[in-house]
């Protein structure tokens, strides 16, 4: 099995409702995003993905986040649904999943909101 694993960044605010402490209030990170994919087949170039081209479908993820209230958006414009790292981990697994060529499986997506602390997501993949 071979995994690629490719990194983006993007700048966006956020504050978190219901939560007690400094986050409550409006702040905001340039957040660096993990993204790798496994596959067990490689092309005739011997990638399993062009870096280039992951990097363009993260990005056509993340431009609709980049320089925005994170709390304005779908999905995190509801109470209960924080833009926290670990929420935006997920939203980004899913909306990449549907760009990736069916030979990609989405391994892992993580969401660093300063250089030592990250969220990650990745689906269940047990019984």
């Amino acid at each position: 099995m071979y995994r690629l694993t490719i990194i983006e960044r993007f700048a966006a605010a956020h504050r978190l409702f219901n939560y007690q402490g400094k986050c409550a209030r409006l702040h905001g990170h340039t957040w660096t995003v993990e993204v790798s994919v496994e596959g067990k087949k490689l092309n005739s170039c011997g990638m399993l993905i062009d870096f280039g081209e992951l990097k363009k479908m993260t990005s056509t993820v993340i431009k609709e986040l980049d320089h925005s209230y994170l709390n304005d958006l779908h999905p995190f414009n509801k109470l209960d649904n924080n833009p926290t790292a670990e929420n935006l981990a997920k939203y980004i697994y899913h909306q990449l999943k549907t760009l990736l060529p069916s030979n990609l499986t989405l391994a892992e997506v993580r969401v660093w909101e300063s250089p030592d602390a990250c969220a990650s997501y990745r689906e269940d993949t047990g019984p």
